[in-house]
């Protein structure tokens, strides 16, 4: 049997495993290192005029945001009021309608009676009647219209359904004197919430163009620290540092050129809204004066056409009561009041409709309706 001779190679690491070694003697001897630290960490830019405008843009932005929110409370209110208006409208309208209700069975109850005497017709009690149905008709209209105009009124106040609504109020005229135009105008200009959401919005692109000009300008900031430093709680030194810092920009001119052209175009963009909304306005308050003013004289003469037609009304009953006449020209005297009724309604619903276009154009509607 032939022997073959083994080599032993030798180990190339044993430098490396002495390493290990005495770093697992350290470790059994030291163990694990521990650090512990702490304290407060600040900084404060102390000269930075970029971040001042954009601070200033930032409160203006705020402030249109504000009178957004007041202008769209004033258009509510607007609703409400017209609604509540619309409201006073139909129970005016029930109302005028039991009185007509009222007159026809009157005048049928008087034909009726003289056709018993022997000095009515029989065609006359017959017109009537014909007058007494159409009127109680109309009394069922205006008294679906008027439950409809109340449920919408209360769809807007966001009230329980079930419950019911009493109206304090009815159309009413107040003799105001009319405002002047110029007047009107500036107090649209200075209360107005549109306006002055669209002056906060300038001054917020004002201010952005002003911040991306100043980026140009160098910038001062300063930070510090201060903590205790040790191995344990207990063994902690205090210690600190701070730091100023300037910062210069260098390689931005494109980029800060184009956002001051981008402020531009949105100042240039604000300022076309601006002359928009001052148009608007100025036709807001001529239209609301100009309805205002119709709308009162419409009334006055409303009021003398009812006056005339109850003269009517009594004159034509008293001629047919005497038999000096039939009870055509009665019923053509109620038709006449059912009219003048109707006008005297709806110009007063005019003229408190403008009151609150005017009171809205002007930027006074929660002041003037509010209680």
């Amino acid at each position: 049997m032939r022997r073959f001779p083994i080599k032993r190679r030798k180990s190339t690491c044993s430098h490396n495993s002495a390493g290990g070694r005495r770093f697992q003697d350290f470790r059994r001897r030291w163990g694990r290192i521990k650090f512990f630290s702490a304290g407060p960490t600040f900084g404060v830019p102390v000269f930075d005029l970029t971040l001042w405008r954009r601070y200033q843009s930032a409160q203006s932005t705020m402030s249109a945001g504000k009178a957004n929110s007041l202008s769209t409370r004033e258009q509510v209110i607007l609703l409400v009021v017209s609604q509540y208006i619309g409201t006073l409208r139909a129970v005016a309208d029930v109302q005028a309608s039991q009185s007509r209700v009222e007159l026809a069975q009157a005048l049928y109850d008087q034909a009726a009676d003289l056709q018993k005497e022997g000095v009515g017709t029989g065609i006359d009690t017959l017109r009537s009647n014909v007058e007494l149905q159409n009127e109680k008709q109309r009394l069922i209209e205006a008294e679906t219209s008027r439950e409809t105009s109340l449920f919408g009124l209360s769809r807007l106040l966001n009230l329980d359904p079930r419950q019911p609504i009493e109206l304090g109020d009815s159309l009413g005229f107040f003799d105001t004197p009319q405002p002047e135009m110029e007047t009107s105008l500036e107090q649209a200009l200075t209360e107005r919430q549109e306006w002055k959401a669209l002056e906060s919005q300038l001054k917020a692109a004002g201010y952005e163009k002003k911040a991306a000009q100043a980026e140009r300008l160098p910038s001062l900031r300063f930070d510090g620290n201060f903590s205790y430093v040790g191995t344990s709680g207990n063994t902690t030194l205090p210690t600190y540092d701070y730091a100023a810092t300037v910062s210069l920009p260098i390689f931005t001119g494109g980029r800060i050129h184009a956002e001051v052209v981008r402020a531009d175009l949105e100042i240039r963009k604000l300022e076309q809204q601006q002359e928009d909304l001052r148009n608007q306005i100025a036709l807001d308050v001529k239209t609301a004066l100009l309805n205002l003013n119709s709308a009162r004289n419409e009334v006055q003469v409303a009021n003398l056409g009812v006056q005339l037609s109850r003269e009517e009304v009594d004159q034509a009953r008293d001629r047919f009561k005497a038999g000096v006449a039939n009870n055509i020209e009665v019923i053509q005297a109620q038709d006449a009041l059912s009219r003048a009724n109707d006008n005297q309604i709806a110009a007063l619903y005019r003229f408190n409709q403008a009151r609150a276009d005017l009171a809205r154009s002007i930027g006074q509607m929660e002041k003037v309706y509010s209680k």
